[in-house]
């Protein structure tokens, strides 16, 4: 698995999590939902991810988007 790979799996798993949070738990946790977009969307522009330097750390192999 590259470092792309592992972060849009992990902001994708994050989404669902908060979605089916908010539906069962409350409202609220659409505001995770809401940080990862806005994360994606700056990381697209600036090439900074956190997960990112995350998964670097835990030595997953780079990828084309994530140096």
């Amino acid at each position: 698995m590259t470092l792309d790979a592992a972060v849009l799996r992990f902001a994708g798993l994050v989404v669902l999590v908060s979605v089916l949070l908010s539906i069962y738990i409350h409202p609220y946790w659409l505001g995770l939902t809401i940080f990862v977009g806005l994360n994606l969307v700056q990381a697209s522009f600036t090439g900074f991810c956190p997960a990112a330097m995350l998964f670097k750390k835990l030595g997953v192999r780079p990828g084309n988007a994530f140096d």
